[in-house]
């Protein structure tokens, strides 16, 4: 399994949003580029190696996520999943982490710490990876959740703001900014080192396993 970089990583611009690189393969892949296209989700994009983020996935999309062979979503909304969605995740064995970040107003910093701070619990585990995370139209609780783990990887806060403002452009918020800068992630990297796994090298896939328990996650989990 391949698990998420969490070194050390140098000053660079933020990851563009992908776009549909066409048909390909054989099988099933190829029956649903003849039939049914391949169309991402609004704001998708590849974060790292198996963690993807979006805004929330339509039926139309879902084409689109079987490619991705996800075993986990994170979803940063509080309405209950669609339950189109839900029997999706069923058909596909997708486990599914929700933790409700208010979209309808803008969230204290506190707010978002202790929400931020238990999803990152969950994303940071490579066990739960292929994932994608999404909130509604994948701009600033995802971006959130996402500038958060650069803090882990060590990204430079202005390429922290960057990437944040290439997917919330105009309608940047003042609150997720604040947080962005102030968010102290020195305890998510206590975890990686006495709980959940450790990394060598950047670029590197290999990991070592440092304790045999179960990481319990304080989120809602909806068994599907």
């Amino acid at each position: 399994m391949m698990g998420l970089n969490l070194m050390n990583m140098e000053c660079g611009g933020a990851n563009e949003t992908t776009e549909n690189d066409g048909c390909g393969g054989d099988g099933d892949d190829a029956g649903a580029c003849a039939g049914e296209p391949f169309v991402p989700p609004i704001n998708f994009a590849n974060v790292e190696d198996r963690v993807y983020r979006s805004g929330f996935p339509q039926p139309s999309n879902f084409p689109f996520l079987e490619t991705l062979q996800l075993r986990s979503i994170i979803y940063l909304c509080p309405e209950p999943y669609p339950t189109e969605n839900l029997e999706f995740l069923k058909a596909h064995n997708i486990r599914l982490f929700q933790f409700g970040i208010d979209g309808t107003r803008e969230p204290s910093v506190d707010v978002l710490t202790n929400i931020i701070t238990e999803a990152l619990k969950v994303l940071i585990d490579v066990r739960i990876h292929p994932v994608l995370i999404h909130c509604k139209r994948g701009k600033h609780r995802t971006g959130c959740l996402v500038g958060s783990l650069r803090k882990v990887q060590n990204w430079c806060l202005s390429s922290v703001m960057d990437e944040y403002k290439v997917y919330a452009g105009i309608k940047s918020r003042d609150t997720d900014l604040k947080f962005l800068e102030t968010y102290d992630v020195s305890y998510l990297r206590q975890c990686l080192q006495s709980v959940i796994y450790q990394y060598h090298g950047y670029g590197s896939k290999k990991r070592r396993l440092l304790s045999g328990e179960d990481v319990r996650h304080k989120s809602r989990i909806t068994s599907i």
